[in-house]
């Protein structure tokens, strides 16, 4: 190794050094179960195809309206939509793709947001001949 490799190593170990290095933050994650009651909510994630059975697949615009008619005004705190990529293997053992999209929305733990949610699971299924719209939910600690 010349001179110049090793200064070079040295450089390069610092600075990666200082990605290991603990930053601090002014927030921390509270401990498991600690979260306080004002902050304890539901991060629901729900995932939507974007190809019909028969047909075109259902195009952004159409998506864009679903997001705005129906999913904004049940939660107007917010949401995240994330473009997806769902896979399985079908019956035939072929394996099948499609185009999706996951919405992630964080509510309260009540009847008014469970409600809110299963309507637009429906929704979809019924308007864009969906067989599912899956749902994953998972309790989270808030702060802002």
């Amino acid at each position: 190794m010349t001179f110049r490799q090793g200064a070079m190593a040295l450089v390069l170990a610092g600075l990666l050094s200082g990605c290991a290095a603990g930053g601090s933050s002014s927030t921390s994650a509270p401990k498991p179960g600690a979260c306080p009651a004002d902050k304890s909510m539901v991060q629901t994630t729900l995932y939507f195809g974007l190809s019909r059975p028969a047909g075109k697949d259902i195009t952004p615009d159409e998506w864009r309206q679903f997001v705005d008619r129906d999913v904004t005004p049940r939660f107007r705190d917010g949401l995240t939509v994330f473009d997806a990529r769902g896979q399985w293997l079908g019956q035939n053992g072929q394996v099948v793709r499609e185009q999706s999209k996951a919405l992630m929305v964080i509510h309260g733990n009540d009847a008014q947001s469970e409600a809110g949610i299963e309507a637009l699971r429906q929704g979809y299924k019924s308007r864009f001949a969906q067989e599912s719209v899956m749902r994953v939910d998972q309790p989270v600690c808030v702060q802002f």
